[in-house]
């Protein structure tokens, strides 16, 4: 038994001594930038384990002689440790045009390493280049060090990540989401990464995808849109799709959301100066993969819309409103296809297939790495598909002006080397020729066995 005396003495040492901080749970991580409104304002997100007094961003040009001060917010896991974090956001508005930016962000508790990032040119005459890709992980991210160093590099305006990150964020308690997130920060701390859900994020309804990113608009990230350059972009949630066991309301809103946005976007004096709309979502409309489930067996949802009811459908959308691409994820592996809608190839000519194609192209570019693998393809492509390969990359995607679009795939297994290129061409944006809408039923190889 402690005398009275003794523990009299412990209570006296234990006010008087000196406090001690694990600076350890202070210190920024997980840092990287998107877009705010608009590509002049970026958004600094990170992460600390304990509450900070303050979230700052110190930056400016040459010499970090500004301060930006946000707020944060506490994200807990719904695995059984729940495992907790303080999320930071910071904006940074009214950056001056085509400038280099040196940050550093954390609180009066600790700091960051410096970093840096560009800004884009002024207004829409411009040529942003962005790489693309989906279905990395943090395991087999085989693509994740050629796009640190051409990041760093300043090859991109912007990084579009189509869905699944981590596989998963939410695994280990939300420890490998917290590695993942480490370990894109040498490529999203330099560039923004804009991203949209997968269905790897589907755990305790997308908590991780909604808390550690912060995407323009106020949809949680799961949906909105933006201008770069001569290009509209928008992401959406395909799992809205999938995953009904959370609400059938948030489909519904995105639809019509889609509708909205996609109207705003054809206005006459929007489409004259950003003629071209791309949008991007992670399970694709169509796929030749050797995969009974999404590819060669069922019909895509997101195409047609709901069983049964076939409400909610994209396809018929996206070509009312002149669509010019979509971008898709999901299938480890990369996939250009011809113009097509309602499983009907629709080219601009034979000899010119993308110059002033009559329905919208699709490309599948899932092959960033991951641990799950690669994806086969049926041993007899169907007529619409143009290209494919199983090589581990991503995609580069240019749009030099109002009519010329350039994209091209990067092959990590090759080096480098640029495996598949073409020009989408459009003279003219806008409605695609009224053709009837009968949702044919999905393509069937005559040989699905390898």
């Amino acid at each position: 038994m402690w005398s009275l005396r003794r523990l009299f003495l412990l209570v006296i040492v234990a006010l008087v001594a000196e406090p001690t901080f694990c600076y350890d749970s202070y210190q920024p991580e997980q840092i990287h930038l998107s877009f705010g409104d608009n590509v002049s304002e970026v958004i600094v997100t990170w992460s600390t384990f304990d509450a900070t007094p303050d979230s700052i961003v110190e930056y400016g040009i040459g010499e970090m002689n500004m301060t930006a001060t946000g707020k944060s917010t506490l994200f807990v896991d719904g695995g059984k440790s729940k495992h907790s974090q303080y999320i930071h956001r910071v904006r940074l508005p009214n950056l001056r045009p085509k400038q280099r930016y040196v940050y550093h962000c954390g609180s009066s508790l600790g700091w960051s390493l410096e970093l840096w990032f560009n800004t884009v040119p002024q207004g829409d005459d411009w040529s942003p280049v962005l790489a693309i890709f989906g279905d990395m992980g943090n395991e087999n991210a085989q693509s994740l060090v050629r796009l640190q160093e051409e990041a760093q590099r300043n090859m991109y305006d912007a990084i579009i990540h189509v869905g699944d990150f981590a596989y998963d964020m939410n695994s280990q308690n939300s420890l490998v989401g917290d590695a993942f997130m480490n370990q894109i920060q040498s490529l999203a701390g330099y560039v923004p990464y804009m991203v949209c859900p997968g269905n790897h994020e589907e755990a305790y309804n997308f908590s991780n995808y909604r808390n550690r990113f912060s995407m323009p608009g106020d949809n949680e990230g799961l949906m909105y849109s933006f201008n770069m350059g001569p290009v509209h972009f928008i992401s959406i949630s395909t799992e809205f799709y999938y995953f009904l066991n959370y609400g059938f309301k948030q489909l519904v809103l995105q639809y019509e959301w889609l509708v909205a946005d996609l109207q705003e976007a054809n206005k006459i004096e929007n489409r004259k100066i950003r003629p071209w709309i791309v949008v991007f979502g992670h399970r694709p409309m169509y796929c030749s993969n050797l995969n009974h489930k999404d590819c060669t067996h069922h019909e895509t949802i997101t195409r047609v819309g709901l069983p049964f009811l076939h409400a909610f459908g994209l396809e018929e959308l996206f070509y009312t409103y002149g669509v010019d691409l979509e971008i898709w994820a999901h299938e480890h592996s990369y996939e250009r296809l011809w113009p097509i809608y309602d499983y009907t190839v629709y080219n601009g000519s034979y000899e010119k297939p993308y110059v002033n194609p009559q329905a919208p192209v699709h490309i599948v570019t899932g092959s960033a790495g991951c641990k799950e693998g690669r994806e086969p393809f049926v041993l007899t492509p169907p007529e619409w598909s143009a290209f494919h390969s199983q090589d581990y990359g991503y995609t580069r995607l240019k749009a030099y002006n109002t009519s010329h679009l350039y994209i091209e795939q990067i092959s990590d297994d090759q080096n480098g080397a640029v495996i598949d290129k073409f020009w989408i061409v459009k003279e003219k944006h806008g409605d695609y020729p009224k053709r009837p809408y009968l949702g044919k039923r999905a393509y069937k190889s005559p040989k699905q066995e390898l």
